[in-house]
């Protein structure tokens, strides 16, 4: 019978139970393998690490090479020795002048055989009745002249014994041989003094590794601690550049460039900010006080007139906020699209819809006639036909802003050019607006093209525009791979825009 304890129930009646499954035992989360910790690890410690354990196993290998080189040539030396000692035993025993006994060299233990295998001579130190080696290992000995290895125990020898057999007249064996003992201790005092003195070198190497590595990496720590005090307040500060001429020194330059850059990109952003506030402020101080000027006095307010005044106000907001879009569009250096675009088409359509005149060439051929202010020029001549890569949208813009700037300063005639070839260079595209107006002079050239820039304070904003016209015609024009100057028209002046030919 089964031991009821063994299964209690409740008192009453049985209800159905549910086992309740054993818990399972938790496992622990992984924290990551030894090459997890090791990538965790500072990379000081790490060159360090891997230069001891370089230099631990080079030890170990020379240690190793030493000892085996050591040893073999203790035994050589031995091996030299005994055969030495055996030839001069062979030539006194062939010329009957062998001594009894026969005298000890080097510690040389020598037996000599007669024909019955009997010692008839031996050393002192050795034994007189039983020979080292029994008579069939004498007889290959013998054959093959190498030395072997014997134990010296059993004949009262210390330690193991390097033994050689020659062969000498009427019969006569000699057996020389002399003891390993002093060579096993040099090898063994050896070993002991590398496995004692080899860690000692080791964290001695260790020790100066963690020095010297610190001190190569000490450059990176300062620009490290310099690239963490730059900051919002401090954006002028530059990281410091170590003397000597390798790769930290190339770095902390190239920081220092980009830093400049960015400074340098950080002030203009700054000051178009400030530029684009000042713009701002004027039309919108326009507006606000023609609308508190009317509703002052309604009675005697021509609405008509102030909603122009408005309206005028508001396209300059207009034109200068498209303007701001497109120049921060074309700062991240991207185009909206890039298509061939006929440059000798747009300046076409440019000529008839300002009426000016235009010259189409290409190869060498002659300047701009700036005489012409009306009317075609001649046809395009035979040539690569001015098509570039580009947005059409942006590049027309480019000629626009171009021809109204000429416009505000011609005096009576402005000329569009496109010509390809010439001074431009081969499979480049050059397009000009000349202008016969009083020009610029030319340490001001550059200048104009900066954002915001009026050369003439006296005059107006309506009539000067927002000083963005020519910045917007770098910027787009080196987006698409060219360049833009202005040079001296006489009269006037000319603006030459050279852009790259579809291939």
């Amino acid at each position: 019978m089964s031991d009821p304890s063994a299964h209690p129930l409740p008192p009453g009646p049985a209800a159905a139970v549910t086992p309740v499954p054993a818990a399972q035992p938790t496992q622990p989360a992984r924290t990551g393998g030894p090459l997890v910790w090791w990538r965790r690890r500072s990379l000081r410690f790490r060159l360090t690490a891997t230069a001891t354990a370089v230099l631990a196993l080079a030890l170990a290998v020379s240690a190793y090479v030493f000892v085996v080189v050591l040893g073999e040539s203790l035994i050589r030396n031995i091996d030299d020795q005994v055969h030495q000692r055996g030839r001069e035993i062979v030539a006194l025993s062939d010329a009957g002048r062998l001594p009894d006994p026969v005298t000890s060299v080097n510690d040389t233990i020598v037996q000599v055989l007669g024909p019955d295998g009997r010692i008839v001579d031996a050393t002192s130190d050795t034994d007189r009745l039983v020979p080292l080696l029994p008579a069939r290992a004498r007889e290959a000995a013998v054959r093959t002249g190498a030395p072997q290895f014997v134990d010296g125990r059993p004949y009262a020898l210390p330690g193991p014994l390097r033994v050689r057999v020659l062969s000498a007249d009427h019969g006569v064996t000699v057996i020389v041989a002399r003891s390993f003992a002093e060579v096993e201790s040099s090898l063994a005092t050896t070993g002991h003094v590398l496995a004692a003195g080899m860690p000692l070198l080791l964290a001695l190497l260790a020790a100066a590794s963690w020095l010297v590595i610190g001190r190569t990496l000490r450059p990176i720590t300062l620009l490290r601690r310099g690239a963490a005090a730059v900051g919002g307040t401090a954006r002028s500060r530059r990281l410091p550049v170590p003397e000597a001429r390798d790769e930290v020194h190339a770095l902390a330059t190239t920081l220092n460039d980009m830093l400049g850059r960015l400074e340098e990109a950080e002030a203009r952003q700054r000051a178009l900010v400030s530029d684009a506030a000042h713009e701002l402020r004027s039309p919108l101080a326009s507006i606000r006080l023609q609308l508190e000027v009317a509703l002052s006095h309604p009675e005697g307010q021509d609405w008509n007139e102030t909603a122009e005044g408005v309206l005028e106000d508001t396209l300059r907001l207009s034109r200068l906020a498209e303007d701001l879009l497109a120049l921060a569009r074309l700062d991240e250096g991207r185009l909206s699209r890039r298509e061939p675009v006929d440059l000798g088409d747009l300046a076409r359509r440019a000529a008839e819809r300002y009426d000016l005149g235009l010259d189409l060439r290409s190869g060498l051929g002659s300047g701009l006639d700036s005489g012409l202010d009306s009317g075609l020029g001649s046809g395009l001549a035979p040539g690569p036909p001015p098509v570039v890569l580009g947005d059409a949208l942006d590049l027309r813009r480019v000629l626009t802003n171009l021809v109204d700037n000429a416009l505000r300063h011609a005096a009576s005639a402005v000329r569009i050019g496109v010509r390809t070839g010439g001074a431009a260079g081969p499979g480049v595209a050059e397009l000009t607006v000349t202008d016969d107006g009083p020009g610029i002079p030319p340490e001001d050239r550059e200048r104009v093209f900066d954002r915001f820039t009026r050369l003439d304070d006296a005059r107006s904003r309506d009539d000067g525009g927002a000083g963005l016209g020519l910045a917007i015609v770098r910027t787009t024009v080196e987006a698409h791979g060219g360049t833009v100057h202005l040079e001296d028209a006489s009269p006037g002046l000319r603006a030459v825009v050279r852009l790259p030919l579809a291939p």
